[in-house]
C-alpha cells in the first residue's frame, strides 16, 4: 500500500456532504441508533443485580451520561465538522491524539453493526428455525449496505419508518400494561423504586448504572453528521441532548411499567427476561409484536452505526491519514463515503462467525475512550486554550466536564479482561499504522485545512 499523502490541500474532488438535516432527523439517527427497544436487551441482568429498581439505575445512568452529552455538545459547537471525538481530540491535543482517539472509537463503531447483525439473525431464526441465523444476517448486511450508499436523505427516510414501528410497539404495550395493572392484586406503584428487597444499598444501583451505560450509545453518533446538518453549530448540540434526554426517559418509563406488570427480580432465563415480561403482560400476540419491533429496531441501528462510522473513515480519509484517494472519496451520485460503507460492511461479514457474547464484551473499549477524550477537550479547549474561566465558565468549561471524564473513568473498571487486552491491542496497531504514515513520526500527522 502507498504512503498516504501528508498534503493539507483538500482532496482534488470537491463533492461536499450534503446539508440536508434539521434537528428531528438528528434526534431520529441518534435515537434509532441507540434503539429505544434496547433496555429489553439488559432487563433481566439489571432487575437482578438491582433487586427490580432499574428505574433507578437508568435514572443515575441518565444523569450521568448528561455530562458527556453536554461536552459533546460543546465541541460540536466549537468544530462543526464530521469526525465526531476524532475532529475534537486533534483540534485540542494534536493530529496524534486525534488519530488515536479515531482508531479507537472505530473499534466501538466498526463492531456495533455487527451485534445488530447476529441480533437479527438470533430473533428470526427463533422465529423461522427451518432458515439458519446467518441467512438473515447476511440479507441485512446486503439491505443496510445499500440504502447507505444511497445517501443520507435515503437512511434518514428508512429511519422514520423503523423508529415509527418501535413507537407503534411502546404504545401497545403501554396500553396493553396498563390494562393489566388494572386488574386486582396489581403491584404498589412504589415497588419499580424501592425494589423487593434481595439487594438492598447504592451499590446495587451503581452496579447496574455502569451496565446500562453502554444502553446510550447513540447519542455520540449525532455528531458524525455536522457536515449534513442545517445550521449544525445550533443544531447538533441541540438534538445531542434531546437525544439522550428522550432515551433516558424513555428507558425509565418502560422500566418502571415493566416491572409493574411484572413485579420480579428472578427469572427461568435471564438473557430473555423481557420475553417473559411480554407473555405475562399480552401473551402470544405481544411477544411476537415485540420480536418483530426489536428486529425492526436492530435494522436500523445497523443501518444508523455504518452511515455513522463510514463518515469517520470519510474524515480520516480527507485528512490523509488514511489513503485519501480511497476513503476521502465521495459518491458524485449520491454523496456518500462508498470506501467507508464497503469497509465497514467487510467486518460485518463476521457477524457470521463471531457469537454475541464475544462481539458485546469488546464494544465498550473505543466508546469510553472517545468519552474520556471528548471530556478532556472541552477542559482544553475552552478553559486552556480560550481561556473561558470567569465566573460560571469554571462551572461549565471545568468542574462538568471533569466530572464526565471521572465518570467515564470509573466505568472502565466494569470493563472485562478480554476487552482491555483487545482494545490495548487495538491501539498499538494504530501506533504502529501512524508510525508508518508519518515515516517514524518524522512527519506531521496528516490533517485537512477545511478543519483547521
Amino acid at each position: 500500500m502507498n504512503t498516504p499523502s501528508t498534503s493539507t490541500a483538500p482532496p482534488t474532488d470537491a463533492i461536499s456532504l450534503r446539508r440536508a438535516l434539521g434537528t428531528p432527523s438528528l434526534v431520529l439517527l441518534g435515537l434509532v441508533y441507540m434503539v429505544p427497544l434496547t433496555i429489553f436487551t439488559t432487563y433481566g441482568i439489571v432487575t437482578e443485580i438491582t433487586g427490580g429498581r432499574l428505574p433507578v439505575a437508568y435514572a443515575v445512568t441518565l444523569a450521568a451520561m448528561l455530562f458527556t452529552a453536554r461536552s459533546y455538545g460543546r465541541m460540536a459547537r466549537a468544530f462543526p465538522v464530521a469526525g465526531s471525538a476524532y475532529a475534537y481530540s486533534r483540534q485540542a491535543f494534536g493530529g496524534p491524539v486525534g488519530f488515536l482517539t479515531g482508531w479507537t472509537l472505530m473499534l466501538d463503531y466498526l463492531l456495533l453493526p455487527m451485534i445488530n447483525y447476529l441480533v437479527i439473525g438470533i430473533y428470526l431464526n427463533a422465529a423461522f428455525p427451518a432458515v439458519p441465523g446467518w441467512v438473515f444476517a447476511l440479507a441485512s448486511i446486503a439491505l443496510v449496505t445499500a440504502l447507505n450508499l444511497f445517501g443520507i436523505v435515503t437512511v434518514a427516510r428508512t429511519n422514520y419508518l423503523i423508529i415509527g414501528v418501535q413507537a407503534l410497539f411502546i404504545v401497545v404495550f403501554v396500553v396493553i400494561a396498563c390494562i393489566a395493572l388494572g386488574s386486582p392484586g396489581a403491584a404498589d406503584p412504589l415497588d419499580p423504586i424501592v425494589g423487593d428487597g434481595s439487594a438492598p444499598g447504592l451499590f446495587p444501583v451503581l452496579s447496574g448504572a455502569a451496565i446500562l451505560c453502554l444502553s446510550f450509545l447513540g447519542f455520540d453518533a449525532v455528531s458524525t453528521f455536522s457536515e449534513e446538518a442545517k445550521d449544525s453549530r445550533r443544531v447538533v448540540p441541540r438534538a445531542i441532548m434531546q437525544t439522550t434526554i428522550i432515551a433516558g426517559v424513555l428507558f425509565i418509563g418502560l422500566a418502571y411499567l415493566s416491572y409493574l406488570v411484572y413485579p420480579h427480580s428472578t427469572f427461568s432465563d435471564v438473557d430473555s427476561a423481557s420475553v417473559e415480561v411480554m407473555q405475562h403482560a399480552g401473551g402470544a400476540f405481544l411477544t411476537a409484536f415485540f420480536t418483530a419491533a426489536y428486529v425492526a429496531g436492530a435494522l436500523g441501528s445497523a443501518l444508523t452505526s455504518q452511515a455513522a462510522v463510514s463518515r469517520i473513515i470519510y474524515a480520516m480519509g480527507r485528512d490523509g491519514v488514511l489513503p485519501r484517494r480511497v476513503f476521502g472519496w465521495l459518491s458524485p451520485r449520491w454523496k456518500s463515503p462508498v470506501a467507508g460503507i464497503v469497509v465497514t460492511s467487510v467486518v460485518a461479514l463476521l457477524a457470521l462467525v463471531l457469537d454475541l457474547t464475544t462481539v458485546s464484551s469488546l464494544i465498550s473499549f473505543g466508546a469510553l475512550a472517545a468519552f474520556s477524550l471528548v471530556n478532556l477537550s472541552v477542559i482544553k479547549h475552552y478553559f486552556i486554550d480560550q481561556r473561558e474561566r470567569s465566573g460560571r465558565e469554571v462551572f461549565g468549561n471545568l468542574l462538568v466536564p471533569g466530572a464526565g471524564f471521572l465518570i467515564t473513568v470509573w466505568l472502565w473498571t466494569s470493563l472485562s479482561p478480554l476487552a482491555l487486552v483487545v482494545g490495548i491491542g487495538w491501539c498499538v496497531l494504530g501506533v504502529i499504522w501512524l508510525a508508518f504514515v508519518t515515516r517514524g513520526f518524522r512527519a506531521p500527522t496528516p490533517q485537512f485545512e477545511g478543519l483547521h
